[in-house]
């Protein structure tokens, strides 16, 4: 009776221990279900910005970005916690003038502002120079501190003269209900996010290994982002500092 009582307690044991890790790579195939959910809504973002023949992100800005970061439904409420706020991914221009496989952000802190009785705004920011881009390659970036940040020109035909591009290494863009305009971020700190990475690498990997030293292929998980990058900024040479 004993013997039988303890092979029922190793039974269950077992059987929970199962259940647990059933459970466990569950959430992790939601998640990572999540991050490609979050490719495909930055890819839209963008492929919709820049389909506005007149309002969206000038052509020549485009042609000169040096790093692209899309934050699809950054949510209203967070500001007021202040806490996390928004998630979304960036890819730089690779010293052959493709874009990189991108890596998960995050950004959170600071205010902009969104216009009364709107929940949610899609985020776009522009990198023009690489100097600008070097703090999120070490983890993080504060926008206005480690980088100066400046809401961006409008126009897909505008000229953008070359002291304008000097003003500023990062431009910012928001959409809320339709409408399209720069915006201002300063005291937002953009960030990796290491979790999502691991999720869809599926190691654990550092902003330089991914955006730089290219150890990741760009897989279909996050080839609709890279494709739209293609299409609105083609590859080219990249410019050295």
């Amino acid at each position: 009776m004993l013997k039988r009582t303890g092979l029922l307690s190793i039974a269950l044991a077992l059987a929970m221990l199962l259940s647990s890790s059933g459970l466990r790579t569950a959430s992790a195939k939601d998640s990572a279900a999540d991050e490609r959910e979050r490719v495909v809504k930055a890819a839209d973002v963008l492929t919709d910005i820049m389909g506005i023949s007149e309002n969206g992100i000038p052509n020549e800005l485009m042609e000169r970005a040096e790093a692209v970061a899309v934050f699809p439904n950054v949510i209203k409420g967070a500001f007021v916690l202040g806490g996390e706020y928004g998630k979304g991914l960036v890819s730089e221009r690779r010293a052959d003038g493709r874009w990189s496989a991108p890596s998960f952000v995050k950004i959170g802190g600071g205010s902009f502002g969104l216009q009364l009785g709107v929940q949610s705004t899609d985020l776009v920011l522009v990198f023009t120079s690489r100097e600008g881009f070097k703090a999120l390659l070490d983890g993080k970036v504060k926008l206005g501190a480690d980088a100066a940040v400046a809401a961006g020109p409008v126009g897909r035909n505008a000229q953008v003269a070359t002291d304008v591009l000097l003003k500023s290494p990062v431009w910012a863009y928001s959409r809320s209900k339709g409408v399209f305009a720069g915006v201002s971020l300063d005291g937002s700190v953009v960030s990796i996010d290491d979790s999502a990475n691991r999720r869809v690498y599926g190691r654990d990997l550092t902003a330089q290994d991914i955006l730089v030293n290219g150890k990741v292929r760009i897989n279909s998980d996050v080839a609709p982002f890279v494709r739209v990058l293609d299409k609105y900024s083609p590859p080219r040479k990249r410019v050295t500092d």
